[in-house]
């Protein structure tokens, strides 16, 4: 199951998109995730400045 992104919370950073392992999330103006390529490691969620990606 992929992560989920509150996009009323992300400011598009790429923080997320830096440390994902699996290049699953692409920031334009929010970030985006790529649900089949996302492994649930969490990274992300660890990353977020904001708090916008959850489980």
């Amino acid at each position: 199951m992929a992560v989920k992104i509150k996009a009323e919370d992300c400011v598009g950073c790429g923080a997320c998109e830096d440390v994902c392992p699996q290049e699953a999330i692409k920031v334009n103006d929010v970030a985006e995730v790529d649900a089949e390529k996302c492994v649930d490691c969490g990274a992300c969620i660890d990353e977020c400045p904001n708090s916008a990606i959850v489980e």
